[in-house]
């Protein structure tokens, strides 16, 4: 078999290969705010109007002038005389004068006259319609100024962001109930191989059922693109040439799966390269798993050929194609979500490679402590098991047991 001409660490792959793709799709749809999770706005948002819009406490106590509450301790509280309760949903129905306090709920309407709100539990009453205050409060304290979350006009949401709960929540806060968002990237994803049968097949001696098609498919989907399946190819040139010139004429991006490796079994390498400009970039990382990988632009539409194991195409995917689908819908940047945790055993590793280990993660002393979990490449329930991805960097020679790793969190929703 011929060795790869040059391993490239990932990182640097990852950057060369992102610059020749195209950093975002221009057509835009018109959707509900409420559709819109995982979608990213196409423009920016202008609040148009402030939030809050009115004076709010964020405390169930009393509305009070902050000035009438100064000195004030359980040794020598301020008597206030309790002027009513505060109605929900509602303007005020009176103001308040010096001396006086007024009965407020969380969320509710300031008074004119007020500018503070004494918590409940810092107050008691001391005879009908008075209250003894025990603590003093400086001006705006327990208060949601108007403005104080978003002024109007001011951008709330940036082009190129993808929507959150939060954003949904905003906007909706705003009344804003539609927006233009992106249109989403599809993604062809092919399965190649001989022994490589579909999933509702009796499988024979030698043969397989195809997961990573599907696999696939769900993390492209979770990635904010949408998965179009092409079907399982031989181990042919031309079968694979036809399929792959249907996926690239219909669809944005490509992921094949197997046919990677430098084999001259292994023919997708070749056939990327006859299918547009500039064709393979880099075949070959400095990672394990997934050192087979082939990173290609046709014509600006990228295509990943990724190993035929499936934990390794899952590695690898999780490391570019979410980066790649980031670019296409004109999301800057990815933040891979990665806490710290201590290591339960030694790791092994390479000086010069960059090697992901899944593990489970466990809660322990405050802490959180990584458990590998050592697989083989081809067993996929051993990836099902995994909360995260350790990473150990191509300057380490391998981590000891005890020692902090990053570990890159495995997506659940």
């Amino acid at each position: 078999m011929p060795e790869f001409l040059e391993l490239l660490p990932p990182t640097r792959a990852l950057s060369y290969w992102l610059n020749f793709i195209p950093q975002s799709l221009k057509e835009t749809e018109r959707l509900a705010v409420v559709d819109a999770l995982g979608r990213v706005a196409a423009r920016p948002i202008f609040s148009p109007e402030p939030l809050p819009a009115f004076p709010r406490s964020s405390v169930d106590g009393y509305a009070v002038r902050a000035a009438d509450t100064f000195g004030a301790s359980e040794s020598l509280p301020a008597y206030l005389m309790v002027k009513g309760e505060l109605p929900m949903g509602t303007t005020p129905p009176f103001d308040l004068q010096p001396g006086e306090a007024a009965l407020i709920h969380t969320g509710g309407m300031l008074p004119k006259g007020s500018d503070a709100v004494v918590m409940l539990e810092y107050t008691q009453p001391s005879r009908e319609n008075e209250i003894e205050v025990l603590r003093a409060v400086a001006e705006g304290e327990n208060v949601l100024k108007p403005g104080e979350d978003v002024k109007q006009g001011e951008e709330v949401v940036a082009a190129g962001v993808r929507l959150r709960p939060p954003e949904i929540g905003g906007l909706m806060g705003l009344g804003i109930l539609e927006l233009d968002v992106l249109r989403r990237p599809r993604v062809g994803v092919l399965s190649t191989g001989d022994e490589v049968v579909p999933p509702e097949a009796a499988v024979q001696p030698g043969q397989v059922r195809d997961i990573n098609s599907y696999s696939l498919s769900a993390l492209v989907e979770q990635a904010g693109g949408i998965a179009q399946r092409y079907g399982i190819f031989p181990d042919q040139a031309a079968a694979l040439e036809a399929g792959l010139r249907k996926a690239l004429d219909e669809c944005d991006a490509v992921l094949i799966t197997a046919g990677s490796s430098a084999s001259t079994r292994d023919l997708t390498a070749e056939v990327i390269n006859r299918m547009g400009k500039p064709g393979v970039l880099v075949h070959g990382l400095n990672i394990r798993p997934g050192k087979p990988t082939i990173l290609a632009v046709c014509d600006g539409k990228p295509v990943i050929g990724l190993p035929g194991n499936p934990v390794s195409a899952l590695v690898i995917a999780y490391l570019f194609v979410q980066p790649a689908l980031n670019r296409l819908c004109g999301v800057p940047g990815l933040i891979h979500p990665a806490i710290r945790a201590k290591l339960t055993v030694n790791l092994p590793s390479q000086a010069g490679r960059e090697d992901y280990y899944p593990a489970k993660l466990v809660q322990k002393n405050n802490a959180w402590q990584a458990d590998p979990i050592f697989y083989k490449s081809n067993l996929i329930f051993s990836l099902s098991r995994a909360d995260g991805l350790i990473h150990i960097p191509e300057d380490a020679t391998g981590l000891a047991a005890g020692e902090e790793a990053d570990v890159y969190l495995l997506g659940r929703g």
